[in-house]
């Protein structure tokens, strides 16, 4: 399993994402997290550039809608199959989270990476869902947003795919900081393990 776990965008040596990746150079955006977002300028010109950060690491990135499989989960694991890298990026948490789970996402994810030929990189939300729990994560995303088509179910449970949470933007020069602070206490209270990410910082995780 091969992960990429960034506070925010890239991080400081994204060259180590490109390093981690195999011949396959195909990369899936998924923008999910920013479906509740009623920005759509705003929405629209971060997605651009996101594909133009891929395309700097020489690699062929597009985006992945899960709104379009869900309930299609054998035609969303053909689509995955396609890849080399899949990066998911940041927003709401629990939007992003439904959307893994109305499509199917969460389980393919984890069969697609036992063979080492896909990373799974992602930074903020992306790396908050694939923990083994999302509580915590309500001081700073709000777990009652839902957008158009999805499930009203808070879902709590994570993907699983590391045994700690994350704090992303902690100490950093981003407005969701203080809540992160209140994060870490929430896990440090409840006794939980994690791993705090200040902007720029990456974590990587090989087996």
């Amino acid at each position: 399993m091969k992960l990429y776990l960034s506070s925010f965008h890239l991080g400081n040596d994204p060259e180590k994402l490109r390093n981690l990746i195999g011949a396959n150079k195909r990369a899936a955006i998924i923008n999910n997290a920013l479906d509740c977002c009623g920005d759509t300028e705003r929405v629209r010109n971060s997605k651009q550039q996101e594909i133009e950060d891929l395309n700097g690491l020489g690699l062929e990135p597009e985006d992945l809608d899960l709104r379009r499989y869900f309930g299609q989960q054998s035609k969303l694991r053909t689509k995955l199959s396609e890849y080399g890298l899949v990066w998911v990026r940041g927003g709401n948490s629990f939007v992003l989270r439904r959307a893994m789970v109305q499509s199917g996402f969460d389980e393919i994810i984890k069969d697609l990476l036992k063979g080492n030929s896909m990373v799974y990189g992602g930074y903020s939300a992306g790396v908050c869902v694939i923990t083994p729990t999302l509580r915590g994560t309500e001081l700073v995303d709000d777990p009652n947003v839902v957008p158009e088509g999805y499930g009203k179910e808070i879902i709590w449970d994570g993907v699983g795919l590391v045994d700690y949470c994350f704090a992303p933007h902690y100490k950093s020069d981003h407005p969701e900081s203080s809540l992160v602070d209140k994060m870490v206490e929430y896990f440090v209270e409840n006794k939980m393990p994690f791993k705090t990410l200040r902007d720029g910082e990456v974590i990587i995780e090989t087996s």
